[in-house]
């Protein structure tokens, strides 16, 4: 099973514009979002997919590999998708740019459901992790995610889901981590197909998966790393480096 990680890489982020660019350190988010992806020595390859010759510059003056995307697109699947198509590989995994301290063993977690017993019917697997804080669980920048028994998801959604009407019965609520491994099919699928209600609705383009008929696994993780969305987050982030 031949495995490629893409990483996507918007420069024009919304909350924080630039942010791959910003400094961790001696090094930008994005170059430690790659170097932490290699040095899982999961993948066969592993590229930034990117729309901005600044970060194609970056990763390929350090020696890193780099695709600059060629249309636009509105979501980080699409942009992998365009780049999945000259690329030989049973599966891909999206790894996101602005996750410097990206582990090892979620990734392993993901990648070995595609030899489970139930493998067969899995086009795409992600991540997800249990939400306990209350203000997190009710916040709509927290996608939540509710599955089945075997954990195929059901329905993605920014509200908080299940609704407790019955708070005796304590549901667990998970938080759905942008983290896919996609067999490369089911994302030359998504690629091909329209925006779906759903998905424009919520904004959430993991429902096109499932409004198109796709099975998602999610595999429960406790910790995938710390995510950059704002400057405060990079300052954070600080605390974690040594260079």
């Amino acid at each position: 099973m031949k495995a490629v990680a893409l990483i996507p890489a918007r420069y024009d982020a919304t909350r924080f514009p630039g942010k791959l660019m910003a400094k961790l350190g001696s090094k930008s988010v994005i170059l430690r979002t790659y170097e932490s992806t290699v040095n899982t020595g999961l993948f066969e390859e592993v590229y930034v997919v990117t729309d901005s010759d600044i970060i194609f510059e970056e990763i390929t003056a350090s020696g890193g590999k780099a695709i600059k995307s060629q249309k636009e697109h509105e979501c980080g699947s699409d942009r992998i998708a365009e780049a999945a198509e000259k690329i030989e590989a049973d599966i891909i995994v999206n790894v996101q740019g602005d996750e410097p301290f990206t582990k090892k063993e979620p990734l392993v977690k993901l990648l070995e459901v595609f030899e489970g017993e139930d493998a067969k019917e899995i086009d795409l697997a992600s991540l997800m992790q249990v939400l306990t804080k209350v203000n997190q669980i009710e916040d709509p920048n927290y996608v939540k995610v509710v599955v089945d028994q075997n954990n195929f998801a059901m329905f993605f959604s920014r509200s908080p889901i299940p609704y407790p009407r019955n708070k005796a019965a304590n549901a667990k609520y998970y938080e759905h981590i942008g983290v896919y491994a996609f067999r490369k099919q089911a994302l030359l699928d998504f690629y091909n197909t329209p925006m779906t209600i759903l998905e424009d609705t919520e904004k959430i383009e993991c429902l096109r998966y499932l409004e198109t008929g796709k099975k998602i696994k999610m595999v429960e993780t406790e910790y995938m790393g710390i995510e950059i969305d704002t400057p405060e987050d990079l300052e954070n982030a600080k605390t974690f480096i040594e260079d």
